[in-house]
């Protein structure tokens, strides 16, 4: 997937749906990137969509 076809917004209404958007939050604001793996896991995110918000994660450095 190319990263400027990604749409985070599909990310956060899948785990909205799910009651776990605080849950994700709190694991980006944490930088665990395991948890938040785990919960996009969860939700069925595809892996290749995971990869592009695990690296945005890795390179936001405070700036989300």
């Amino acid at each position: 997937m190319k990263d400027e076809d990604f749409e985070g917004t599909l990310v956060l209404e899948t785990l909205a749906e799910r009651d776990l958007l605080d849950s994700f939050w709190e694991a980006i604001d944490s930088d665990d990137f395991s948890s938040a793996r785990k919960l996009m896991t969860l939700v069925g995110i595809p892996e290749d969509i995971i990869q592009v918000v695990i690296v945005k994660m890795k390179n936001a450095d405070g700036d989300h």
